[in-house]
């Protein structure tokens, strides 16, 4: 018992916190930007609580759908089902499992951000299929992790408005910043096995697209904070996070694996030093 209880934990990434950060930032973005200022601690407890469980439920369905991959990859050949520590139907069911759970959580809040919730679903549900026949499945991941931010207006403000959707913009350029970055690491085995991302499909221009990424992120942010009225000192924390990026490129100019890695988990960083921006621009 001791053993699947560790198991599923590494199922879920309970010991890579990473994704879930980089899924919360974006929602943390958003709570604070429609209710200008604190939300609340309801909502803050629920989006947060919903961010942990919608991001388990996408790693137990993502090693589902990559299980036979997995195992040709040096760094995935240990994922609890490539081993055989748990079988796929488990992984469905943990990750049926959590996103009831999350849906269940979200019952108190308006029918807007409850039907937005099928929506986040779905993605989570598509995502790891899509590096099977699209060139650019960070793109979907972008969509995917950026969801909070609709449904997040949605349960402040009960509809969504022009502000909203550039924020989730910028967040999928974000998510192809940091993920191509991430798919450098793997781009050899990914090669191999026959997948595609967007590290492949930008080839030997991968650091220019990250950088031009980086940089519609930055703008939308700039085009975030005017419609949202942010003082001066929101310029802080997005500065703070062009230095952030500045590094990131850095690192992955070396194309090597550790560097691209250690750039992807930076992210967490430049998501964190935006937050920070806002908070002191609704000052």
């Amino acid at each position: 018992m001791r053993d699947r209880i560790i198991a599923y934990a590494y199922l879920i990434r309970l010991d890579k916190p990473i994704g879930t950060l980089l899924l919360l930032w974006p929602t943390l973005w958003a709570l604070w930007l429609a209710s200008g200022g604190f939300p609340g601690w309801h909502l803050l407890l629920i989006f947060s609580l919903g961010t942990f469980l919608m991001r388990s439920a996408g790693c137990a369905m993502n090693d589902y759908a990559d299980q036979d991959f997995d195992r040709h990859v040096l760094r995935t050949k240990d994922r609890p089902i490539t081993s055989g520590k748990i079988s796929g139907r488990e992984a469905l069911a943990v990750a049926a499992t959590l996103a009831l759970i999350a849906f269940l959580l979200i019952q108190p809040l308006n029918a807007l951000t409850q039907e937005l919730s099928f929506c986040a679903l779905a993605l989570a549900i598509i995502y790891p299929f899509t590096k099977r026949f699209f060139a650019m499945p960070q793109a979907v991941l972008g969509i995917a992790f950026g969801f909070g931010i609709p449904m997040a207006y949605a349960a402040v403000l009960d509809f969504i408005p022009m502000e909203a959707w550039i924020l989730f913009v910028g967040n999928i350029f974000w998510a192809i910043a940091y993920d191509t970055a991430y798919a450098m690491v793997d781009r050899d085995d990914d090669l191999h096995l026959g997948l595609r991302t967007s590290a492949i499909t930008f080839g030997r221009f991968d650091v220019l697209a990250i950088a031009l990424s980086y940089s519609l992120l930055f703008l939308s942010q700039i085009w975030v904070a005017q419609l949202a009225n942010l003082n001066n000192y929101f310029w802080v924390g997005w500065c703070l996070a062009i230095a952030c990026a500045i590094y990131h490129l850095k690192l992955v100019a070396s194309r090597k694996r550790e560097d691209c890695f250690k750039a992807f988990r930076h992210n967490n960083w430049l998501g964190g030093f935006l937050f920070l921006g806002i908070l002191l621009g609704l000052a």
